[in-house]
């Protein structure tokens, strides 16, 4: 496999006429979508697949006929990615996608039946779902990011999310796999691809991938990585070593002058193409990256994909700029160890008020353990204030205290807030203490 173009032409794409079940079903799912949104439930982007899906259990199948889908996963970057991708693919028309995080099968249902126009479709996946969602949609492309430690109380061992994936990948030859050579267990879950686009995206945190699942202990150095027999007369699996990239990043610039980030895109045909990101962090030039060359798989231009990932600023209000009452408020999302790790970088040096917000609720996880494993130290200086916050700020800020970083307490993100001084305010959130600030930041007027 080379990396070369697995074009699906646009033209030739017709999206297949629903079944009377399926038809019924998805008109009655839209009215119970607007239903809840009329009342203010909700945006509707789960409840109406959710309708759905119990009216015909068959409707994400037959709404994913005819239609050229991305599947997006991984532990980390999804959101971002799938916006990435969404984005690359409108150059090719119509894009479904379920661009506000709904990433189980009620939510697919929804994006795919909100977009009945679309030939293609961008789809971010919960890990532990995308062997069902495959099987229903078959995807033209399913790009692995990442993985690692998540909520272990909501997801479950590492080793047991790679084993889904890889049936994903074996489950769907169609598809070609756009997956994360950097990331060992990624590597694993697509070693077995018929069609596999390999690329070196980054890897920034590697606790959770000291053992090969197919056997062998991780080893790293300036190369990548490489296998070691963990005992003497270990077979070792047939790949042995980090894959080489057809896609691969360097120039990397973390300080753009706006803001953002940039770097230059190696592709598979020795062509370059110049990334520049109104987002932060290395990670999200990784997750660029993957998306440029899902867009290419699908029959995207390179130039057109890599100048399409460089649009977008902000995802469900991640990354968005708020101005509340003097205080420029920027939101980042961390959820989990390897998130809040590379959040760390995210932080701007020049920002001196931050702000870190943290519940347990069910979707974040109610067991926050973790917190020990994140190094908080890029925070540690002696002019910077912070302040934790969220229904979970008083174990935060314990484990603040044990990092030498003293910090407020208070109970809401607005509320610390209200304590910083007018400027600028970095604010780290994990997922439903974004979400909640979110939603009052909507009632407020949105984004600066």
């Amino acid at each position: 496999m080379t990396g070369e173009n697995h074009s699906s032409d646009a033209a030739s794409l017709r999206v297949a006429p629903l079944r009377l079940r399926s038809a019924v079903a998805v008109f009655a799912g839209q009215m119970t979508a607007t239903a809840s949104r009329l009342l203010g439930k909700g945006s509707g982007g789960m409840i109406g697949g959710t309708i759905a899906m119990k009216l015909a259990p068959g409707v994400l199948a037959d709404l994913g006929r005819g239609v050229a889908s991305v599947i997006v996963t991984g532990t980390n970057g999804k959101s971002t990615t799938t916006r990435m991708v969404r984005t690359a693919l409108e150059h090719l028309g119509p894009v479904a996608s379920n661009i506000n995080g709904d990433n189980l099968p009620s939510g697919i249902t929804t994006a795919l039946m909100n977009n009945r126009k679309a030939h293609h479709a961008a789809l971010e996946v919960d890990e532990l779902h995308v062997a069902h969602v495959a099987g229903k949609v078959k995807p033209s492309a399913i790009v692995l990011l990442n993985l690692s430690r998540d909520q272990l109380d909501r997801v479950g061992e590492i080793g047991y999310v790679e084993k889904r994936l890889r049936d994903a990948v074996d489950d769907n030859p169609q598809a070609v796999i756009v997956a994360n050579c950097d990331d060992p267990l990624v590597v694993s879950a697509a070693a077995d691809a018929q069609k596999v686009i390999w690329v070196a995206a980054g890897a920034g945190w590697g606790a959770d991938s000291v053992a090969y699942p197919r056997g062998g202990r991780v080893i790293r150095d300036e190369a990548g990585w490489s296998l070691v027999p963990t005992s003497d007369g270990e077979p070792l699996p047939s790949l042995v070593s980090r894959p080489q990239p057809h896609w691969r990043l360097d120039a990397i610039n973390l300080s753009a002058p706006d803001g953002g980030t940039s770097a230059t895109l190696h592709g598979p045909d020795g062509t370059t193409y110049e990334l520049h990101l109104k987002l932060p962090g290395r990670a999200n030039l990784g997750n660029a990256a993957q998306a440029v060359a899902a867009a290419v798989a699908l029959g995207v231009a390179p130039a057109e994909a890599a100048a399409a990932v460089g649009k977008v600023s902000e995802v469900a209000g991640r990354y968005s700029v708020h101005d509340i009452n003097g205080r420029q408020a920027r939101i980042v999302l961390a959820k989990n160890p390897a998130g809040w790790q590379e959040t760390m970088t995210m932080v701007d040096p020049e920002v001196k008020q931050i702000i870190i917000g943290v519940n347990g609720q069910i979707p974040d996880g109610q067991d926050l353990s973790w917190l020990w494993d994140v190094d908080f130290s890029r925070l540690k200086e002696t002019d910077r204030r912070v302040v934790a916050c969220g229904e979970r700020g008083a174990d935060l800020a314990v484990r603040l205290e044990y990092a030498g970083i003293p910090c407020d307490l208070v109970s809401t993100p607005m509320e610390a807030v209200a304590l910083m001084d007018v400027g600028r305010v970095d604010m780290l959130l994990n997922y439903t203490a974004l979400r909640d600030f979110k939603r009052l930041l909507d009632q407020r007027g949105g984004a600066a």
